[in-house]
């Protein structure tokens, strides 16, 4: 009986894991040179934001993060109000709040996660979540259809890529 209880809660914990999706945000507008660089979704980009609210609005997700930048932050608003009890958090882009960003993602067991970023930071936050070069460097500029996902399994984590929406290349 008590191998038998052992070899559930091994099960329990193995299956246990959760969903972290990651997405650059959709396409901007052009920045003129007396505006700010923090510009706001093109039309195009507005279309990409419907379509990660589609693809994953049947998923669990429980958790939104977004820098504060416009274009992250309009990304994730179409899922974050069809789920409407869901509130999207802030995080720091930078490298040197990286590291606690990815411990607190990974601290998240129940419910999945979406993360919000940018053609020089979801790299770094695939790579550092599964502890390997999953996502080889930067995006370029014009690449906007990428959906990260790693999926945690026990203390392991499944990196797998894909595409969503219009297809950008």
């Amino acid at each position: 009986m008590k191998y038998l209880l052992f070899a559930a809660g091994l099960f329990f914990i193995s299956s246990c894991g959760n969903t972290i999706y990651i997405v650059r945000h959709g396409e901007k507008t052009v920045a003129a040179a007396n505006m700010s660089s923090d510009v706001e979704l093109s039309d195009a980009g507005n279309e990409r934001a419907l379509a990660l609210k589609e693809e994953l609005k049947s998923k669990n997700i429980k958790y939104i993060f977004s820098t504060k930048f416009k274009r992250t932050t309009g990304t994730a608003k179409p899922l974050d109000e069809y789920l409407d009890k869901v509130q999207t958090e802030f995080y720091s882009p930078g490298k040197d709040s990286a590291t606690a960003f990815i411990q607190k993602l990974k601290s998240i067991k129940k419910g999945d996660i979406l993360v919000v970023g940018h053609s020089n930071t979801i790299d770094d936050i695939a790579n550092m979540l599964t502890g390997s070069t999953v996502v080889p460097g930067d995006l370029k500029d014009t690449d906007y259809d990428n959906l990260y996902e790693i999926k945690r399994k026990g203390s392991k984590y499944i990196f797998k890529g894909r595409t969503y929406g219009v297809p950008t290349e």
